[in-house]
């Protein structure tokens, strides 16, 4: 029995703390992620599909249709993967809005899917078929199951949207594939790269078929017992050194590791399993504590695009794969429907506004694959007609060589109401803040409806409208950031201070009442933990969600970043999206040697003042859209400072001191 078309979202638990609400229930109509889901319908989608049309990746499909493969097969052995996440993200987008040409292209990617799978279910395009290595022979870098993965990711947006239709029956195809070939007496192996744990856990809640759920939680316990092969980046790249139950960090490559604790979670909520659940708890909470970017960014290291150890978190060298920051949410959202803790919604606004809003160009057509904090020289220009062979360029690349971010941002704006709001046994809770309707049932058929009337983050002020009458009393829910200190809610013509966590109100509720949240948004200097050796001395600006930098473009002159100090004493000026700060650039000579006997104290302002400029910050995820340029999150202090504290173990993501 299938769910149908119900829920909408791309999580859907079949219990827990609280219910996703979907694209049936959220529209957003408007503002910061209404435009980005505008630009993803209208060119990002086309450009994707444009693209794997040219390198032959979706002729891939037609050659094993057609029985003319071989060696020459162009792409990684994952491109198949990245045809499925462009079907998810049309989807998702048939789904949100009925436009017909993402329908047509649903169709016709579907069907030159279909054609190209085998009559026992396996489908892939690397291997198993003539000229090509045999299926299964190389679990360590092969992707055959990780591709699966993502095809039935795709297969779950399709049937919550729309129903079962020939994407959902390959999909099924494929699971079944899967659950007899490597099921209790099949093969005991696992992929390389987790992607079809998590698929396998919520094509099963969809189709409410616990084979597939049982054959995630399979793969889970498998891993971590040294199943693959050694490499030199260690089996920690795989997430094959440690079970994942046993394991108190997040590390190696940062997109398995929380690819495989999104589906952790699942498992441990469709089987009761606290112990698996703390287990990925526990993971977060130090991974964020310690191995996390004030940007929400993971992975600090690009020679395995992964996590370093505890505070090893360098600006400039830092990977940030764009990949990662959609994994992050997936993980945290997660945790946040099993728990109702919402430092996981936290998480997902400063990933969504430092991470996956940075990665696109204003026209959908160019993207960061990384997202380094700190960027020295401007990168050169790219051609929009060429492929990036490298994902570390300082500019926007139309396409990559591995191209998995472009698909992976896609099918985020694509469903990214479904990750905005839920229900529980009480009422209603609003976690992510965008111009909107939600349209909700709570328990014993009481139908809620409110508007969401907001600027945000270019202002603070959140009005949620009602927008229909209700029979009886119940809760609306709001989150306040957790840099939102000196918030205020006003109802009913009543203002009061709310601390960060949630603001709650429980009454009934008639049509027309206006509940009123305003969130500070002056700028705010950060400070970073001290064991974090790389930015120490350096203060970060943020402002709202949006995490700050400066950009050369910025700099008077032809005047480098090498040398910028910021006064943090003056404090911060707001200008429209962004701040200004007194800063400084001190002419630092080279010498014969870089490294003084003595060091140099901390620059000082020349008499009168002299040389001390104010610098505009702008919002990270704009950087680098007027044309190449370097840039820089953390900036050193012109004096000592000592920043104010958190509490216990300190999070860079979370310290502040405004």
């Amino acid at each position: 029995m299938t769910e149908g078309t119900t829920g909408g979202c791309p999580v859907l638990p079949s219990h827990g703390r609280m219910r996703p609400l979907g694209l049936a229930q959220v529209s957003i109509t408007g503002g910061f992620w209404g435009a980005r889901q505008a630009v993803n319908a209208t060119a990002t989608l086309a450009h994707c599909e444009s693209w794997m049309e040219r390198l032959g990746w979706l002729a891939n499909f037609d050659r094993v249709a057609d029985g003319t493969t071989g060696p020459g097969r162009p792409g990684w052995p994952f491109s198949d993967s990245e045809v499925y996440k462009l079907l998810e993200a049309l989807s998702w987008e048939a789904g949100r809005t009925g436009d017909p040409d993402a329908e047509a292209a649903i169709e016709r990617l579907t069907a030159r899917v279909a054609r190209a799978q085998d009559p026992d279910g396996y489908i892939n395009t690397c291997f198993g078929h003539g000229g090509q290595q045999p299926r299964y022979s190389d679990l360590e870098d092969g992707h055959e199951l990780y591709n699966i993965g993502h095809l039935l990711q795709a297969a779950v947006a399709r049937l919550r949207t729309s129903g079962e239709d020939d994407l959902v029956r390959v999909a099924r195809r494929a699971a079944d594939h899967v659950c007899h070939t490597f099921g209790p007496d099949g093969l005991t192996k696992i992929c390389g790269h987790p992607e079809i744990e998590v698929g396998l856990a919520e094509f099963g809640r969809a189709l409410g078929d616990e084979r597939y759920i049982e054959q995630a939680r399979l793969f889970l316990d498998r891993r971590g017992h040294g199943t693959l092969k050694d490499i030199p980046l260690g089996r920690a790249y795989f997430q094959d050194d440690i079970p994942i139950r046993q394991a108190e960090v997040w590390r190696g490559h940062a997109v398995r590791a929380l690819y495989l604790s999104a589906a952790a979670v699942d498992v441990a909520v469709e089987r009761g399993d606290d112990e698996l659940l703390r287990a990925v708890e526990r993971q977060w909470e130090r991974s964020v504590a310690r191995r996390t970017y004030i940007t929400g960014g993971m992975g600090s290291r690009h020679q395995d695009e992964g996590f370093g150890e505890d505070w090893e978190l360098p600006p400039d060298r830092a990977y940030c794969e764009t990949c990662a920051g959609v994994a992050s949410i997936m993980v945290s959202w997660r945790l946040f429907l099993a728990t109702g803790d919402v430092r996981y919604s936290d998480l997902i606004e400063r990933t969504l506004y430092n991470v996956i809003a940075a990665s696109p160009s204003p026209d959908g057509r160019a993207f960061f694959y990384a997202n380094p904090l700190h960027q020295r020289t401007p990168g050169r220009p790219t051609d929009p007609d060429e492929v990036s062979p490298r994902a570390e360029a300082g500019v926007r690349a139309a396409w990559f060589d591995v191209s998995c971010c472009p698909t992976n941002v896609a099918r985020t704006l694509a469903g990214l109401q479904g990750y905005l709001a839920t229900t529980d046994d009480d009422g209603l809770q609003i976690h992510q803040y965008a111009p909107g309707e939600i349209r909700a049932e709570l328990p014993g058929g009481r139908q809620v409806a409110v508007d969401v009337e907001t600027g945000y983050p270019e202002t603070g002020t959140v009005r949620v409208r009602v927008a229909a009458d209700t029979t009886g009393p119940w809760t609306l829910t709001l989150r306040v950031p957790a840099w939102a200190a000196g918030a205020t809610l006003t109802d009913e013509g009543r203002t009061r201070e709310v601390a960060p966590g949630t603001a709650e109100i429980t009454r009934t509720f008639r049509a027309g009442d206006v509940i009123v949240l305003d969130l500070p948004m002056e700028p705010r200097f950060t400070w970073p933990d001290p064991r974090i050796d790389a930015v120490r001395g350096c203060v970060a600006v943020e402002r709202g969600p949006e995490v700050l930098c400066v950009e050369s473009h910025d700099l008077p002159g032809a005047a480098g970043l090498d040398a910028l100090v910021i006064d943090p004493s003056p404090g911060l000026r707001a200008e429209p999206g962004g701040a200004r700060g007194r800063a400084l650039l001190p002419a630092q000579p080279d010498r014969s040697w870089p490294y003084p006997v003595r060091h140099p104290a901390h620059p000082a302002a020349p008499a009168g003042d002299a040389g001390w400029f104010d610098v505009s910050l702008r919002p990270y995820h704009s950087w680098a859209r007027r044309g190449p340029s370097g840039m820089r999150i953390w900036l050193p202090v012109s004096t000592p400072a000592e920043p104010r504290r958190s509490r216990g173990d300190s999070d860079v993501i979370m310290v502040s001191s405004g």
